[in-house]
């Protein structure tokens, strides 16, 4: 089992959590594989239209990376109520069915708890799109949960450690032929050719 963390911001707070979460999820099943991946350490392109196959560097690294993993925590610094733009990008870059059936826990990070909902109503729907298997349980940190650029609220790191447990039980029931346990899917929308100019 791949299990990869993003960090879809230029906080390290949301990273610290991402990777800790990681933490407890390898040592409660140390079989799986676990990796982290901060978008900001990667040079991706914007989205523009293109087949997500026809995309080079590390635009085609993040998404072999997520294509590749079998369950996923998607992070986020929030700001005015929503994730991030980096993070967007990447939602934009992968193909339509990348996260087919997969488990997804979500992480998000603030200065205060003023945008602790748009975990459900920002990001969740996104990941619908995606027929993704959302964890129901989410978990929100504040700036007066980190010392000395360390995650230290014992609460917090207790609903991480859930949060870890969590995905990884539910990947592990999922059947390999994911698409039978989705449901019915929306009208299938192809990508079409940008066209140029001339």
């Amino acid at each position: 089992m791949k299990l990869l963390g993003i960090s879809g911001g230029l906080s390290r707070k949301t990273l610290i959590a991402i990777e800790k979460t990681l933490d407890f999820a390898k040592h409660y099943d140390p079989s799986i594989d676990v990796e982290s991946a901060s978008l900001n350490d990667f040079d991706i392109q914007f989205c523009d239209a293109r087949d997500p196959a026809k995309y080079e560097g590390d635009s085609k690294l993040i998404i072999d990376k997520i294509i590749e993993a079998d369950a996923l925590l998607i992070g986020t610094p929030m700001y005015r109520g929503t994730y991030t733009g980096l993070l967007k990008n990447m939602f934009d870059l992968i193909p339509n069915d990348a996260l087919l059936g997969k488990p997804v826990g979500m992480i998000a990070t603030g200065g205060s708890d003023h945008h602790y909902l748009a975990l459900e109503h920002e990001i969740k729907p996104l990941l619908g799109f995606f027929y993704v298997h959302v964890i129901p349980g989410h978990v929100y940190a504040n700036n007066s949960h980190y010392s000395d650029a360390d995650l230290v609220d014992e609460d917090i790191l207790e609903q991480l450690d859930q949060l870890g447990r969590a995905i990884v039980n539910f990947a592990r029931i999922i059947p390999s032929d994911k698409i039978s346990i989705i449901g019915p899917m929306g009208p299938s929308i192809k990508r079409k050719p940008l066209k140029t100019a001339g």
